[in-house]
């Protein structure tokens, strides 16, 4: 049978048409072509060697080396947690993550913030005709580098290729099943007045690390993202701190929307201390330089508990103990009044509303 134009690569320098060298790569060479063609998302041939040849080689594991239409998988104890994103962010690297790992984590700390054990993931790629392979190959080996760090596997997915000009170089769908022990009670109706304020470290960092990369700004220092799965170091505090009453990964919004969210509608508030926050100093620096509060600022490996006052301490210990809670900190407390509304408080004892933010300061950074 012949080959069809699609199926026949043309000699000569890589290009969109071309098969690609994996000289200077910094790959095994996976893909023969040098950029994505439409062919790839056709369903035929160069479909399925995108799939064994990349995806499946590189995320490895049974259930998706089977390439049925679904994963079979083992069931677990405990009730099922279900959860799914979808990841945009330009430039597609930068310092301290890229999309790859930035998809895996998000999905991931989803379902870790609900107190489950994360197990299954699916990723579903939508591709720019003419997008880098060797880009793509590289956000490939991230999102398994990051399962392997968050204890998962990814077991199934999807690719579509769109016409050049239509698909803004790379998107990422993650969906994520994890399992809840039928023990395991949180949530914000579990909050009460006393309770404690914990965040794992310096708020603000992905935000303003994708936007200086972005922008070409110098800021003087090479400020790195936070982006990082959360399901060691959030099971290390539930191991000293079993009756955490909330937990929600900070990332679009900020401190604010968190705050936010979990007062909403409640009989209690909560009290933010500004100085009790951890925020570096290059991000206070660039925030103020640009109009941005950084209690607004994305995060994408950080996680708010609010915990028992009599495991505060506890919880922060075993936060500090980690890679990714060594600047972590109490940051305020659930307050009776007034009810419904979060409050930031100065140290020279002034207040303000911690306003929940309009519209995204920051654009196309999660």
């Amino acid at each position: 049978m012949s080959k069809s134009p699609d199926d026949a690569p043309t000699a000569g320098t890589p290009t969109a048409d071309a098969p690609a060298s994996s000289e200077g790569t910094g790959t095994a060479g996976r893909s023969r072509y040098g950029s994505v063609r439409l062919a790839h998302g056709s369903g035929g041939k160069l479909s399925l060697e995108l799939i064994q040849e990349l995806f499946v080689a590189e995320f490895g594991n049974a259930p998706l080396a089977e390439l049925t239409d679904a994963a079979v998988l083992e069931n677990r104890p405990g009730r099922l947690t279900f959860c799914t994103d979808s990841h945009t962010v330009t430039p597609t690297f930068f310092p301290g993550g890229d999309i790859g790992r930035l998809a895996v984590a998000g999905t991931v700390n989803d379902l870790a913030v609900m107190g489950a054990t994360p197990a299954y993931l699916t990723a579903a790629f939508l591709l720019e005709e003419g997008y880098d392979m060797a880009e793509l190959e590289r956000v490939v080996r991230s999102m398994k580098a990051t399962a392997d760090e968050a204890g998962v596997a990814i077991v199934a997915g999807d690719t579509k290729v769109l016409e050049r000009g239509k698909g803004d170089g790379l998107f990422v769908n993650t969906a994520g099943v994890g399992f809840l022990p039928d023990d395991v009670r949180m949530g914000a109706g579990e909050i009460r007045p006393g309770d404690k304020i914990l965040v794992n470290g310096t708020l603000g960092d992905h935000g303003i690390a994708v936007m200086s990369r972005r922008e070409g700004l110098d800021i003087g220092v090479e400020l790195e993202s936070d982006v990082a799965p959360l399901t060691d170091l959030i099971a290390r505090v539930r191991d000293v701190a079993p009756n955490v009453r909330f937990m929600r990964d900070v990332t679009r919004g900020g401190l604010a929307a968190v705050g936010n969210e979990i007062v909403l509608d409640r009989p209690w508030g909560l009290r933010i201390f500004d100085v009790a926050v951890p925020i570096h100093d290059v991000v206070e620096d660039v925030s103020e330089m640009l109009g941005i509060d950084p209690l607004l600022a994305a995060n994408e490996g950080k996680v708010l508990m609010v915990v028992p006052p009599d495991e505060a301490d506890a919880a922060l210990g075993a936060m500090k103990a980690h890679p990714h809670g060594r600047e972590a900190a109490i940051i305020g407390d659930i307050v009776k009044e007034p009810a419904g509304t979060p409050i930031v408080e100065t140290a020279y004892g002034s207040r303000r509303i911690l306003e929940m933010p309009i519209e995204e300061q920051l654009p196309r950074i999660c």
